[in-house]
This record gives structure tokens, sequence and C-alpha cells, in this order.
């Protein structure tokens, strides 16, 4: 799990970094403007990569472990959380973030399951 998570991150963050858009797309924001652009890689791209590569990481340093998958566990599952609350708040729950709620909590759910 803790691998599946790491590439997921990765492929997340790399395709963040590279095109912007095709993340927002997804959202239904087809065109961005510079600084939404910076706002996206930073925090798609940068953040994913950080934390897909600390994953990997960790495997290597098995005293961090631990707290690295407690830590991306807890953030997905923040994220999971956010989502349902947009949910609640909104009344629905789009296509693309029900996929992601459901990919977030799993992986979440599925990196505690490591511990």
């Amino acid at each position: 799990m803790i691998l599946i998570t790491a590439i997921a991150f990765l492929a997340m963050g790399l395709l963040a970094l590279i095109a912007p858009q095709s993340i927002t797309r997804m959202v239904d924001l087809p065109t961005l403007p510079m600084a939404a652009r910076n706002e996206v890689r930073a925090v798609y791209g940068g953040f994913g990569v950080a934390m897909g590569a600390l994953l990997l990481l960790s495997g290597r340093c098995s005293h961090w472990q631990p707290g690295v998958v407690l830590t991306v566990a807890m953030a997905l599952l923040g994220m999971a959380l956010g989502r349902l609350v947009a949910w609640g708040v909104d009344g629905r729950l789009e296509r693309f973030p029900a996929l992601f709620l459901v990919g977030e909590a799993a992986l979440g759910i599925g990196l505690l399951l490591t511990l």
C-alpha cells in the first residue's frame, strides 16, 4: 500500500507540475491564469512529488516510516473529510471529486492498516 500511494502521489504531482490545467480541467476549471497555475504546481505538484518521494524514502529509513505513513494517511483522510463537508454544504458531489474522495479514503485507510 505504501508503494501504491507513493506512485499515486508521484503521478499526480508530476502531472500537476508539467500540465497544471490537466488537473483543474477535471473540476471544471479548463483555463487558469498564471498565478493559479503556480498554485496548482505548488500544492498538487510540489506537495504530491514530496509526499511520494517521502513515502519511498521511508522504506530505506525504517525508523521514519511509521511517522511518515501516519502523516500521509492523515493528510489523505483530511482531504477526504473536506470533500465530505463540501458534499454536505453543496448538496451534491460531482464525478471527479467523488472519485477523488474514494481514492483518498482508500489510500488513507490502507496506509493506516500498514501500521
